[in-house]
């Protein structure tokens, strides 16, 4: 892969982060608007809600296969289709007050949402691989970017009095528009990479195989993946496959524990979208306005670090950096929850942002430090987000009337003390390594034979011969 397409393929999917990050905040941002347009309470309007969380937990069960079945171009293409018609339903939804049409796009925006997040994520994590250094952190940077674009982009609206509906479609247009144009460029590091006839995955073969007349060599019963070539079977046999393999990372205790890192990274960040400004309010009898600079400061400390941190990664590792991270997010937590004024919380909302910038780029490069797999794996990963996306709202809403929003967001650190625990698991692993089990994959066993064949070891370490930094 030459310079230039990696580079390409870089820029293109900041964009697409950036897009991802700004179509979402976009609407959410006019959220009066939304209840005022179909006429319902704030208690609805968060019941609704919850049906798009149960689309995305429904999108990331099924992504993996979906990727391994027709790989991650076609899928980021279904996505970006199916998420301009979800967001044509809202808007229809919202014009005509029509609550099925709304909560009909509600669904079907959560479960296109992976078949966004985990292409982008996946294809992300292929630029670090070839760039040899971290740069997955810079990817959600310009996602959070994105969202605070979005923002700027409804309140934009909203003070020219542009109807939330209107405003849907002409966001939905421009960005489906931008990803489409994109969309080559963005996967060019995953779209040629063979599937796996043993696991239905798609397999990244580096290094030079021998052409075998074009076609893939079986040696001993196995299936040899040569010159990129896929073995024929029938539709019915690829697609069994692509189940069985996404099935299987279920079952992998690193890939599990890798979703647990990401579900406290996931309520780090996400329960101070939601209820930061709010326990600034409440908790220091502050403005309105005040509550949302304090959740400026939040992302602003996030996305900085974010840009900032990945030479550290590549200084310490992953390992001591999501566990300075951790340390980070519970200070900060500490501080926020229980300061005695607003100057010490605001210390601990910059430290909070620190912590959270890092754990979730760095879970999502280990879940795809095989990119053979990562589709499947990365699937598994981000569905922990979700279900912490589903969980939270309903926990913490209940803790903030009991104790009050400030001291009730002092729960997330218990997750991230589970993933101090377990950090040891985003350490780099080797492709044959990188899931759980030990034993040799179908599709490891086929790049050694295939390698064997051509006489080209497959080598995974650095440059320096030495296995790159965790």
């Amino acid at each position: 892969m030459s310079i230039t397409n990696v580079s390409s393929a870089r820029w293109s999917l900041m964009v697409q982060f950036a897009l991802f990050g700004l179509v979402m905040s976009a609407w959410t941002s006019r959220m009066p608007s939304v209840q005022a347009s179909l006429g319902i309470g704030a208690l609805q309007l968060g019941s609704l809600l919850i049906v798009g969380g149960i689309g995305a937990l429904i999108g990331a069960l099924v992504v993996g296969a979906v990727i391994a079945r027709f790989g991650s171009r076609t899928t980021l293409l279904a996505g970006t289709i199916i998420n301009a018609v979800g967001f044509g339903l809202d808007a229809i939804g919202l014009a005509n007050a029509d609550l099925t049409a709304f909560i009909a796009g509600l669904f079907v925006n959560g479960l296109c949402g992976a078949l966004i997040n985990v292409p982008i994520n996946i294809n992300a994590a292929a630029v670090e691989q070839h760039v040899g250094r971290a740069v997955l952190p810079h990817f959600h940077a310009a996602f959070s970017i994105g969202a605070a674009g979005g923002a700027l982009v409804g309140a934009g609206f909203a003070f020219a009095e542009v109807h939330i509906a209107t405003q849907i479609v002409i966001v939905t247009v421009i960005v489906t528009a931008v990803r489409l144009w994109l969309l080559r460029a963005s996967t060019a590091l995953t779209a040629h990479r063979p599937v796996d006839t043993a696991t239905g995955s798609v397999a990244a073969v580096t290094g030079s195989v021998s052409a075998v007349t074009g076609s893939v060599s079986a040696v001993t019963g196995s299936v040899s993946a040569v010159t990129g070539s896929v073995a024929a079977q029938s539709t019915g046999d690829r697609t069994g496959g692509a189940v069985r393999s996404a099935l299987a990372a279920w079952r992998e205790p690193r890939t599990l524990l890798l979703g647990v890192v990401l579900l406290a990274a996931s309520l780090a960040e996400g329960s101070a979208t939601t209820w930061l400004s709010l326990a600034v309010v409440d908790g220091f009898a502050a403005a309105e306005a005040v509550g949302a600079v304090a959740f400026g400061t939040f992302v602003g400390a996030m996305t900085v670090f974010r840009f900032l941190g990945t030479r550290l990664i590549d200084r310490f590792g992953r390992v001591v950096v999501l566990r300075a991270s951790g340390a980070s997010s519970l200070l900060g937590l500490a501080l926020f929850g229980l300061g005695p004024n607003l100057t010490v919380a605001w210390i601990g909302i910059v430290l909070w942002g620190f912590g959270a910038a890092l754990a979730n780029p760095i879970a999502i490069a280990a879940a795809s430090d095989d990119p053979g797999k990562a589709g499947q794996r990365v699937s598994v990963v981000t569905s922990f987000s979700t279900i912490a996306s589903l969980g939270a709202p309903p926990l913490l809403g209940m803790l903030a009337d009991a104790v009050g929003a400030r001291h009730a967001l002092l729960v997330i650190g218990a997750a991230v003390i589970v993933s101090f625990a377990v950090a040891g698991q985003v350490r780099r692993q080797p492709p044959e390594r990188a899931g759980a089990s030990g034993a040799e994959s179908a599709r490891d066993h086929s790049l050694r034979t295939g390698a064997a064949i051509s006489g080209v070891q497959h080598d995974t370490s650095g440059p320096d011969g030495n296995e790159r930094g965790a």
